[in-house]
Order: structure tokens, then sequence, then C-alpha cells
């Protein structure tokens, strides 16, 4: 079957943002018959820019029940990660995230990007050099930074002592060696000191709850003691949600704080769950992503460098929140306040 003409538009453009050249080798990494449309379009646009491309494809690995570690479709396979190793940039139709496969293969210099999101997202998304240079000037100040400090008029009050972990961007590309980025979204985020996360975090109507992929009816309230959430409290369904799926993992490492950040692209929809045509297939770069939302997460730090690969993660975007870094307002409100990181 002949790859869609505007898809192949679509990720040449990205590919050169990418700075895919000639002599560069793309490998596209795909699984069963999932996105089978996104692989055939990569790989006739990396072959519009004349670079090497190669596919691939895994059989899906079906869950095994009582299963909880984090296993992907290329877990074991050897051949596989060698080959993708080789390559220069790797496309990921898959979703390595958080996993140690994805780790192993970025440390050899090769690129990575995930793409995950419906079609409709990938085009109103698309990224902008404008956005990179917002998000990099924002990581910046978060790399500069001591403490993190979160109010809400929910009730959210939480203080995070950074400085062993780095600031991770997303921008929608990468043309770095290492480097990961998902196509598309623009955020950035890092990790306290493993135990130097303390207060409340009020999860209120509304927000998001990943990977649930539904928004609050009523709100959460979770305690935070030295970068453990120890107390989950509230009247409606999402609080017995958030307790009976940490819970299923048998983890006490779940119950970790994990990356905290906040969202910076004025693309970004976040009624997209509710609203969007392709709302069931989307991964929620929009809630993510969404321009002021804080983005706070429980689980894994794999992706920052720590210890902890827990496979119960949790991103939990909030709307309305404060933010201060040593002090200095960087968004107020769900409103980002430095001119250098505000959308035109």
């Amino acid at each position: 079957m002949a790859a869609n003409p505007d898809m192949v538009r679509l990720f040449k453009a990205e590919l050169e943002l990418c700075n895919v050249t000639p002599d560069e080798t793309v490998a596209v990494l795909s699984e069963g018959d999932e996105k089978r449309d996104y692989a055939d379009a990569f790989l006739a646009a990396a072959e519009e820019i004349d670079a090497t491309s190669f596919q691939i494809n895994l059989v899906k690995r079906a869950p095994q029940p009582g299963d909880m570690k984090k296993r992907t479709s290329i877990t074991g396979n050897r051949p596989a990660i060698e080959a993708l190793k080789s390559s220069d940039i790797v496309i990921d139709l898959v979703g390595l995230l958080w996993s140690a496969e994805q780790n192993e293969i970025t440390q050899t210099g090769t690129r990575m990007l995930m793409v995950r999101e419906p079609l409709d997202v990938l085009q109103r998304m698309f990224p902008r050099q404008s956005l990179r240079h917002r998000v990099e000037a924002a990581q910046e100040m978060l790399a500069a930074a001591k403490e993190l400090h979160i109010t809400s008029p929910a009730g959210t009050d939480v203080t995070y002592q950074l400085g062993p972990y780095p600031v991770l961007t997303q921008y929608g590309y990468t043309d770095t060696p290492g480097r990961w980025d998902h196509f598309a979204g623009g955020f950035l985020y890092t990790g306290a000191r493993d135990d130097r996360v303390d207060g409340v975090v009020v999860i209120n109507t509304g927000d998001i709850l990943f990977p649930f992929l539904r928004y609050v009816n009523e709100p959460v309230r979770l305690t935070i003691e030295k970068g453990m959430v120890t107390h989950i409290e509230g009247r409606g369904v999402e609080a017995e949600l958030l307790k009976s799926f940490i819970n299923r993992y048998r983890d006490p490492r779940a119950y970790a704080v994990s990356h905290i950040g906040w969202g910076m692209d004025e693309t970004a929809q976040w009624e997209y769950l509710g609203t969007g045509r392709n709302a069931a297939q989307a991964t929620g770069c929009d809630g993510r992503a969404y321009y002021g939302n804080v983005l706070f997460s429980t689980g894994p730090n794999l992706e920052l460098g720590g210890k902890n690969d827990t496979p119960c993660h949790l991103d939990i975007p909030l709307r309305a929140c404060t933010l201060t870094l040593d002090g200095t307002t960087i968004v107020e409100h769900g409103d980002l306040v430095p001119e250098t990181l505000r959308a035109e």
C-alpha cells in the first residue's frame, strides 16, 4: 500500500527538523499492525531525503498476568537492539519511554523520536523553532534553581528540593546525538532529591489523570512526606482509582514522587480528550504540554538518571497552579510569567 502523501510530507518536514541527512540511517521501530501507516510514511520520507532506512517490526507481546515489570516487545531481543544502536535516529512507534532499552540505545549517541499521537494532533502541534527557544530558556532557569514550590487555590502546597537530576526538555524533535524527544509537544521537567519533596498536592476537578485518559470529577488530596505519597484522600472514584492502580503493582517505589515541570505549548488543547475526533488513540501530549500547566508525576525516574524502575507511572497535569523557583514566579495561576517563556 502506498504511503499517504500528506503524511509523508509532514514526516519529511519532521525528519528535516531532526537534521536527518543523506549520510544517516533512519530506523523505524514498529509493533504488529499498529501504526503501519506511520511506518510506511516515515520510510518514504527518509527515502525522499536520500537517507538509508530500515524497519524493525516486532511481534506484539501480550501482557502476562501478574507481570508488573517494565517489559516492551523488544525486551531481550538483542539483534533488534543492536540494529537500533547502529542507526543515527530511531523512530519509535512502540513506546520505549522509561525502559532500559531506550537508555541503552540513546547512550550510544543514537537519537530517538517517539511518535504515538494521532495525525491531527501531529499536524496541529507541529514543532517550531520558537517553541524550542522558549523551552531552552526555561531549561536554564530550572537548572539553576535549588527549590521549586507549587501552590494552587485548590490547596496544593508542595516543595521540591532540587539538585541531583538534569533538566529534560521536549520540543517535538531531536537533532542532538543521544537525545530523546516526543513528536509533538513542548514542556520540561526535572526531579527533586529523592527524599526531599514534602507537602500536599490537590488534584482538582478538571485536571487530568494519565494513563487513565480522564478528567477528574472530584478533588483528590495527596500527602507527600520525604518524597513519598503517604496518603490518598478523596470522595470520588478518582481517589479509589489511584489507590487500586498503585496497589496492584505491589511495589513501594510506585508511591515515589517522580519528575516535575510545566507545559509551554500554546497549540495544545486541554479539552482534546473530551472533544478530539481521535481522542481514543491519543497518548496525552495535549494535557502534558498544555501551556502553563504544572505536570506532577509519580513512579520511575530512570529517564532522569535515577534508580527507580517501577513500571507504575502516573502523569497528572494540574491547572491554575503557581510555581516558583527560589522565590521567583515562573507560572502564575496557570500562565507563564517571564517574557522569554511566553508564547507570542
